[in-house]
C-alpha cells in the first residue's frame, strides 16, 4: 500500500489537484489501484453545479493518469516526471457524486521506451462511472 504521505513524496501535484488518497494494490509495470475519497467540500463542487454536485469528467481522467504515474514511479521511473501524451475511448457511464468513494483500477497495456500506454476503470462500489485509455511520457 502506498498512503498519502508516500504520494506527496513521489507526485508533484497538491491539493486541490491532488486526486488520491492511497494505492491499495500495486504490481510494477503491470497494475495500480488507488482510491479517491469524492466529499462535498471539494472546490470544484461550488460550481459544478452548485444545486447537484457532479465531479468533472476530466478530473476523473486526472485521478486516473495519477495513480497510473504512481504506478511508473513504482516501476523504478524515479525522479522524472510523467506527462500526458494522449487520452483515447473515454466513457463517462455514470456521475461521481458526493460521497463516493472511487476505485482507480489501472494497466499497462504496454510500454516503449519513455512511453507508457494505460487502461484505467473508475469504479464507486460496483458501478462502473469512467474507463478510458491514455498515453504518457517519462522525462526529465
Amino acid at each position: 500500500m502506498i498512503d498519502i504521505k508516500e504520494i506527496l513524496s513521489l507526485l508533484p501535484h497538491r491539493y486541490p489537484f491532488l486526486l488520491v488518497d492511497k494505492v491499495v494494490e500495486l504490481e510494477p509495470e503491470i497494475k495500480a489501484v488507488g482510491i479517491k475519497n469524492v466529499t462535498v467540500n471539494e472546490p470544484f463542487f461550488q460550481g459544478h453545479f452548485p444545486n447537484n454536485p457532479v465531479m468533472p469528467g476530466v478530473l476523473i481522467v486526472e485521478a486516473m493518469a495519477q495513480v497510473a504515474g504512481l504506478l511508473a514511479f513504482k516501476s523504478g521511473v524515479g525522479g522524472k516526471n510523467v506527462y500526458f501524451m494522449s487520452i483515447e475511448k473515454v466513457k463517462f457511464r455514470k456521475p461521481v457524486l458526493p460521497g463516493d468513494q472511487l476505485r482507480l483500477e489501472i494497466q499497462v497495456m504496454h510500454k516503449r521506451g519513455n512511453v507508457w500506454k494505460f487502461s484505467g476503470n473508475a469504479f464507486a462500489g460496483d458501478q462502473l462511472k469512467s474507463e478510458a485509455e491514455f498515453t504518457a511520457m517519462v522525462a526529465e
